[in-house]
């Protein structure tokens, strides 16, 4: 790839994103520079497009987080790694001091760096971390695939938090990329999972992965959970569509002291039944992120082919679809993954 050939796209503001020449970045003590094979649209980028982290993200910004890649250079103090190891990311750059790093907790640092939001991210030629925000991939799982190991471990964290268990029943509400994810690992946690998801595609996609669904537009998941459960209700509900509709029913769904799992990211704050917390002493949780463990376990899945994973990608582009990429998703439609093909 020639100076020329290298590309970047930069988010400019409001619903805009423009493409410019990628200046890859020498990597300094400590850091790697990764030339960048794949990227996925994450919902996140979405929420960046259309402005609602402006707050965060400082024009011109390259996102981009969902990557694999291979090492392209070494800065110094670099050991166990190698030019051409093929790597994903996990884009966490903790500040070590704050409450929550010292117990531990560094994916939610109260100062907490997200490499493709508050720093440049991987829509680029060529991407420039911290060598310890690395993942090895393993060298047969392509690297097409590898772009879904951050997802993936967005699903095990999220899987984890919620304390699923073999024979539970439990309801994903909404069907995107996170809540379809987030289904098949529940499930192969041995849990009985229903997807509740509107879109038409994405039902289909799901049928097709041997998962259970429901449309609420056409049939009523609580009375559909309660028919099975003899009025008991689910086990545990995890709310993946960011939606108002998915915050007002995810309260109505679990049992008595059944839990919630919250990994939908909401543009506008939306009203949530707390008395039925108080009636039926429920449980919820955030899920944000992820951690090292996540990661381990995603690609250890990823690599093990035992999920159809490639399913999920609908369309693969060029960087310089990046804008239209993100409009097909912010559509809906018939796409779930759309991966950018960052080395082209």
């Amino acid at each position: 790839m020639t100076f020329r050939d290298m590309k970047a796209a930069f988010y400019t503001g409001h619903d805009q994103i423009e493409m410019g020449r990628c200046i890859p970045v020498e990597p300094g003590p400590g850091q790697v520079q990764i030339r960048v094979s794949h990227c996925g649209i994450c919902g996140t980028d979405l929420h960046i497009f259309h402005g609602a982290l402006d707050h965060r993200v400082t024009p011109p910004a390259i996102l981009g987080h969902e990557m694999s890649g291979t090492i392209e250079a070494l800065g110094r103090d670099v050991e166990d790694w190698s030019v051409g190891d093929p790597v994903t990311v996990m884009p966490l750059d903790p500040c070590g001091n704050c409450l929550a790093c010292k117990a531990g907790h560094g994916h939610i640092c109260e100062k907490l760096n997200f490499l493709g939001i508050d720093s440049p991210g991987a829509f680029q030629s060529y991407w420039t971390v911290p060598a310890r925000t690395l993942l090895r991939l393993p060298p047969k799982l392509p690297l097409v695939r590898g772009a879904l190991v951050e997802p993936l471990a967005v699903a095990f964290h999220s899987v984890r938090l919620g304390e699923i268990q073999p024979g539970e029943n439990v309801v994903v509400i909404g069907g995107g990329p996170i809540g379809m994810v987030v289904a098949l690992v529940a499930k192969a946690a041995g849990a009985n999972v229903l997807v509740s998801e509107v879109n038409p595609f994405r039902l289909g996609l799901a049928d097709e992965l041997d998962l259970e669904t429901v449309n609420p537009n056409s049939a009523d998941p609580v009375e559909l959970m309660n028919e099975r459960t003899r009025g008991a209700g689910a086990d545990a509900v995890f709310e993946a569509s960011g939606s108002s509709a998915g915050a007002e029913i995810m309260t109505q769904l679990p049992r008595a002291r059944g839990r919630i799992i919250v990994v939908g990211v909401f543009a506008q704050r939306p009203q949530v039944d707390l008395s039925r917390f108080v009636w039926r002493e429920l449980r919820v949780c955030g899920a944000r992120a992820y951690e090292y463990e996540d990661f381990e376990k995603a690609i250890e899945l990823a690599a093990s082919e035992t999920m159809r994973l490639d399913r999920l990608v609908t369309e693969i582009t060029s960087l310089d679809s990046l804008e239209e990429g993100l409009q097909k998703m912010d559509s809906g439609g018939r796409c779930m993954k759309i991966l950018i093909d960052c080395s082209v």
